[in-house]
């Protein structure tokens, strides 16, 4: 006659077994993988934000005081870099005051050359990658 105590270890490695390939797959998950659901074609960026887009690549200028500060990427919903890679700058929101919840965040070496561009339009809550660029 076999134990319960037999019997509960060898249903808990079963089970361990049946759900281990589960765990491995959510921690393999990096933020990197969770930046885009769906790209974004430039041209079909909202109309403020093809001009963001071009005022980026010819250097300003900007019409925001904070557009082209450092984006930390403290939601780690962007591609790993090292700190300086990302800037973001503001998408002009019709009918807000303020500077509104869009923003394109580009990364590279040289501010008007991004190698990666990506837009928000929830405050950084998710980001599209912009493609296409010209």
């Amino acid at each position: 006659m076999r134990s319960k105590t037999l019997d509960f270890a060898a249903l808990a490695v079963c089970l361990g077994l049946l759900f281990a390939p589960c765990t491995i797959l959510v921690q393999a998950k990096s933020g990197a993988e969770s930046v885009v659901v769906t790209p974004i074609a430039l041209q079909d960026l909202p109309k403020e934000g093809q001009e963001t887009y071009l005022l980026i690549r010819q250097g300003g200028p900007f019409r925001y005081e904070k557009d082209g500060v450092v984006f930390g990427n403290r939601e780690r919903l962007l591609p790993q870099a090292k700190r300086g890679f990302y800037r973001e700058y503001t998408v002009k929101t019709p009918g807000e005051k303020n500077r509104g919840a869009r923003r394109i965040v580009c990364g590279g070496e040289e501010p008007r050359v991004p190698k990666h561009c990506f837009y928000t339009q929830d405050h950084y809550s998710s980001f599209r990658e912009i493609v296409n660029l010209p």
